[in-house]
């Protein structure tokens, strides 16, 4: 995708589908209005909508279409200066495709393209797969319970989602949104997946990457179910620093609750002003 007004359809048994619903183009991306959309407080001047795609023998793909309006001329300039991008779906892109180089398992990109003018883009869209399972937002609670006579299970679960995190952070990649919500969960008999989602804000810090990461390690810290945080979240840092020393593991705990708690209180702020 190097000229504004161009999209492009990346590689995949999904490509003829992508095309077929018109989604191979910026205008037919604004245009679609199939699928589901899904409100959030916040989009700003996102859309999100979730999509079904049928190909050929009736093969079919669930996919996320995400359109982005133009955004004001001092945030477009911010993008470009902190990371070159001229869109947030330009920006999405390369994010999906920094995560899955950092060999953490991700969407695929199907579709993406922007549009605009000499002062910058006006409009841009990603289309990515959806990834398998549910998030452990809405799951991790019921998978403590189910496995609570298998504490091997749990175990499994802590070491796979070190292991993302700690792959995720070896690369210089940080997420900024770190939350249950943006980890899916797919267990395939005695194996689990998890798959990273919502890269809209990923980012590679140049500078405070201590900062960086702990905010993410206290988001996850934060939204995790309280029971898996009171009986794993020490096993989960052993596997996430496993040459620190104790002590040093210690200044990262200490970090990371302080900044859960912050969350927690800026929150609970948010929920009073909302009743009020």
């Amino acid at each position: 995708m190097k000229n504004r007004g161009m999209a492009a359809v990346y590689k995949g048994d999904w490509a003829r589908a992508v095309r077929a619903a018109g989604l191979n183009t910026v205008q037919g991306a604004f245009a679609c209005d199939e699928g589901e959309d899904l409100h959030k407080p916040g989009l700003g001047i996102r859309r999100r909508t979730r999509l079904s795609l049928t190909g050929e023998g009736g093969a079919c793909w669930q996919a996320y279409l995400k359109r982005y309006g133009a955004e004001p001329p001092a945030r477009q300039l911010l993008r470009r200066l902190t990371g070159g991008y001229s869109c947030p779906a330009h920006a999405e892109l390369s994010a999906v495709r920094a995560v899955r180089q950092a060999g953490v398992p991700t969407m695929e990109a199907m579709a993406c393209g922007f549009d605009g003018n000499l002062l910058g883009a006006t409009r841009g869209y990603i289309l990515v797969s959806a990834v398998p399972g549910e998030s452990l937002e809405r799951c991790g609670q019921a998978f403590l319970e189910y496995h609570a006579g298998s504490p091997e299970r749990v175990e499994q679960l802590t070491t796979a989602l070190a292991a993302l995190v700690r792959r995720l952070h070896a690369a210089g990649l940080v997420h900024r949104d770190l939350y249950a919500s943006h980890v899916f969960l797919h267990e395939e008999g005695e194996s689990i997946r998890l798959h990273l989602i919502d890269l809209a804000r990923v980012f590679r810090p140049r500078l405070r990457r201590f900062r960086w990461r702990v905010k993410d390690l206290a988001q996850l810290h934060y939204s995790m179910p309280p029971k898996w945080v009171r009986d794993h979240w020490q096993a989960f840092l052993e596997r996430y620093l496993p040459e620190a020393t104790a002590g040093e593991r210690g200044r990262w705990r200490a970090a990371i609750e302080r900044k859960s708690e912050r969350i927690r209180r800026r929150d609970e702020r948010k929920a009073r002003r909302a009743s009020a």
